[in-house]
This record gives C-alpha cells, sequence and structure tokens, in this order.
C-alpha cells in the first residue's frame, strides 16, 4: 500500500534546511516545495539558496512541471490556492503553463506599447526638431504625462484618465500646460493609431474641454515647470551674440520689446555712479503714452543682468545702441529678431513671445514673491497716472523694486538649475 502523503505545515516549510543534495517535501495535488543543493562560496561560507514551489502535472497524457514562485515570495497558503487555479485550468483541458507562458508574453507586449514607450518612439521620430524643442517637449511629458500614463498600454488609455491628469495640470494653476499637454497626448495617439497600437485619439475629442488660456496677442509661459526648460533654451542659443544677450536680458528687466530693442548705452550707470545702484534710466520719449503724458522709466538692474550688459559692451559698446542690428550698427535690430529666435528655439507664436516676458513676470513675481501689486505695475511701467491726474514719480518703491528685480533674478536662476522650491521671504 502506498504511503499517504501528509500536508505541508508552515513550520515544516520554514524549517526547511538546504543540504548536499536537493529534495523536494510533497503537499499533495503535485504540489511541492524544492529545496536546492547547498552551495558555498570560495571560502567555504554557505550561500542563500531559494526554497521554490512547483507543481507536477498530467496534460494531453505528458508529464510537465509549473513553477509557482520561491518561498520568500509565495506562502505555503498561496502556493495552494495557485495549485487549486491550475487545476481548474487542467480539468477543463488548458494546460497552465501555456497560460502562464501567453501572460508573460502579454506583458511583455503591454510594456512595448505603454504610453511611454510609444511616446518616446514618436518624439524620436521628429528627426527635423531642433534639439531645444525636442528636449523642451520631452521635459513637459517627463513632468506631466508619463508619472500617471506612462505605464499604461496605449491601447487602453480612454478620455477620462487624460482628463484626469489635464484637471491636476490646472489645478496647480498652469492652464497653458494642461492645453500643451493635451495637444501632445493627441500627436502621441496619432502617432499609436498609425502603428497599430490604439484606435481612437481620445485627446482630441478632449479639444475644447479646458478653459481658454490665450492672454491677448502676446503668447507667454507663466508655470514655473515650464520656465526652467525656456530659460535653459535660451541659454543654449546658437544665434548671434547680440541677440542671445537680448534674449537673456529679456526675463530680468520685462520691459516693453521695442523699449529693449531702442536701449542706447548713455542710458545705463552699470557702476552706480549717478545713483546708489546700477540702473537702466530709459528716458521719456521711448516710453508708451501720449506725446505730453509720458513719464520716464527706471529699471534697477539685478546683479544677473549688470552681468550680460557688461559682456555685452565689449561687443557693441563703442557704437550708440546695446542691441545693434546685424547689418549696420547705427541701426537697432529688427522688430522680429527675439520672436524669431523664440520660433528658431521651437517655441511657437501660441507659446511664447518677445513681449510674453512681461507676462510671464506679472504673473509669477505676483504668485511667488508677493510683493504689493503696486511695486509689478510700477516696474512694468502700467501706472503713469494718480487719481489726482499727475504724474507719479518714477523713483516710486524704487528701493523695495530693486529688491524684487533681484529675488526675481535669483528665482530664475533656480528655476535654470532645475531647483524644485525655492522660498521667498515677503518684501515689507
Amino acid at each position: 500500500m502506498p504511503k499517504r502523503v501528509l500536508p505541508l505545515t508552515d513550520k515544516q516549510v520554514n524549517n526547511a534546511k538546504a543540504i548536499a543534495k536537493e529534495y523536494k517535501l510533497f503537499d499533495g495535488g503535485g504540489l511541492f516545495l524544492l529545496i536546492p543543493e547547498q552551495k558555498y562560496d570560495s571560502k567555504g561560507k554557505a550561500l542563500p539558496a531559494s526554497k521554490l514551489w512547483r507543481l507536477k502535472y498530467r496534460i494531453g497524457g505528458k508529464e510537465k512541471l509549473l513553477a509557482l514562485g520561491s518561498y520568500e515570495d509565495v506562502s505555503l497558503a498561496d502556493a495552494r490556492q495557485k495549485r487549486e487555479a491550475a487545476r481548474k485550468l487542467i480539468d477543463k483541458g488548458t494546460d497552465p503553463g501555456a497560460v502562464k507562458k501567453a501572460k508573460k508574453a502579454a506583458d511583455i507586449l503591454a510594456g512595448e506599447n505603454s504610453f511611454e514607450v510609444v511616446a518616446r518612439e514618436w518624439h524620436a521620430s521628429k528627426e527635423k526638431w531642433s534639439k531645444s524643442h525636442a528636449d523642451t517637449t520631452m521635459e513637459r511629458l517627463e513632468l506631466n504625462a508619463f508619472p500617471p500614463l506612462g505605464r499604461r498600454p496605449i491601447g487602453e488609455i480612454e478620455a477620462p484618465e487624460i482628463l484626469t491628469m489635464l484637471r491636476q495640470i490646472q489645478s496647480r494653476g498652469a492652464l497653458e500646460t494642461a492645453h500643451r499637454v493635451r495637444s501632445l497626448c493627441s500627436q502621441i495617439l496619432r502617432y499609436a493609431i498609425g502603428t497599430g497600437r490604439a484606435k481612437r485619439d481620445w485627446a482630441a475629442d478632449l479639444k475644447g474641454i479646458l478653459p481658454s488660456y490665450t492672454q491677448g496677442h502676446h503668447a507667454a509661459i507663466t508655470d514655473p515647470r515650464e520656465i526652467g526648460p525656456l530659460l535653459r533654451t535660451v541659454d543654449g542659443y546658437k544665434g548671434t551674440f547680440v541677440v542671445r544677450s537680448a534674449l537673456l536680458l529679456s526675463p530680468l528687466v520685462f520691459v516693453r520689446p521695442g523699449e529693449l530693442r531702442h536701449a542706447e548705452w548713455s542710458e545705463f550707470d552699470l557702476d552706480g555712479e549717478r545713483w546708489d545702484f546700477p540702473i537702466w534710466d530709459i528716458p521719456a520719449c521711448r516710453m508708451k503714452g501720449e506725446a505730453g503724458e509720458k513719464v520716464g522709466h527706471l529699471v534697477p538692474l539685478s546683479r544677473q543682468a549688470i552681468a550680460i550688459l557688461k559682456e555685452l559692451k565689449t561687443f557693441t559698446g563703442r557704437g550708440k545702441y546695446v542691441f545693434p542690428g546685424a547689418r549696420s550698427i547705427s541701426r537697432v535690430m529688427s522688430e522680429n529678431t527675439v520672436n524669431s529666435a523664440l520660433r528658431y528655439m521651437g517655441f511657437d507664436k501660441d507659446t511664447m513671445t518677445g513681449h510674453g516676458f512681461r507676462a510671464t513676470a506679472r504673473t509669477m513675481i505676483r504668485e511667488r514673491l508677493h510683493v504689493l501689486p503696486e511695486y509689478i505695475e510700477l516696474q512694468l511701467s502700467h501706472v503713469t497716472k494718480s487719481q489726482n491726474g499727475s504724474a507719479y514719480d518714477r523713483v516710486q518703491f524704487i528701493v523695495e523694486r530693486r529688491e524684487m528685480l533681484q529675488k526675481w533674478a535669483d528665482y530664475l536662476d533656480g528655476l535654470k538649475a532645475d531647483v524644485k522650491a525655492i522660498p521667498f521671504s515677503k518684501l515689507e
């Protein structure tokens, strides 16, 4: 009479030790625990050995073996559940080993067709993109889209998931970023459709569901998470030194593009000789406003702005204009130069403009520095008259404005260096 196999206990399984020869502990129904031969290192020290669950079964007249995992990961109770699940498949004539292989293949295929894998493949196909635009696009995806969607099979992603992601982006005050990400998702899904990995562009169905973010005719980036990539792209601009300097200075002084283009060296006090600190004194004749009502404008210069201007002065300081044109130093650079440079770097007209640096500063200083609105409006030269109709004193709050501009420049440096959080002290 054959010896009856008794079910294993947790104590038996836990106490089983490797010896000089592998052996098996049977639980019944084909389930057993395999304890491998004990191995040793070169110094004679015993190496750790994993106890392995195995299921022996027959199907189609052939004996087979199914791996159910190691005891470290699969308890005795879990192994028994796996045995019963396999037995149900066997009773139906299905090979559990074949099912396991098919599932593994499906998991691999799902990984190959995940949103992130397809997105990176789509991104790599854009060979004509400039490096700066390609880097900015990938940064936007890595920051916003990959965390919630990256591992999901792209063919299974539907509108509600995408909308949830967009709402999360919108909730942090980055509405334009939400619009950009929706557009990118739409392009990726269309690529997936073309390569047979998706059947519908759900992101396109969401067009119009987010509030509009268009700010007049001057598009601007106002999300701190988007400013870092912009500043790094500008820093790596490969065009002329004069244009690069104009791009670098624009976010630091946020004057109107025309005021920047027509800047003259005679207006700058880089060493603080006329004032107690370096400053740009823009004459009234070049400011926006009605004739006879224009007021000159003062722009305190941060350390970063001074460094840019001093380096630029070695190139253009012998002439009248800070930013002379490419064809003649007697003329300022053309009106479209800065915008053209932004387009060249991959920022289209609906993403960023030269004038947009003003909106960037106004929004982010208000939200991040928490200064009095008057400081910001005066520095933007928006306020030209007091309540009694007289012109504001252009030196009003000049000390506070100087402190504000320095903190703003420091904050931008942090964003460019990819610093995650830079606290601001509230200005009194």
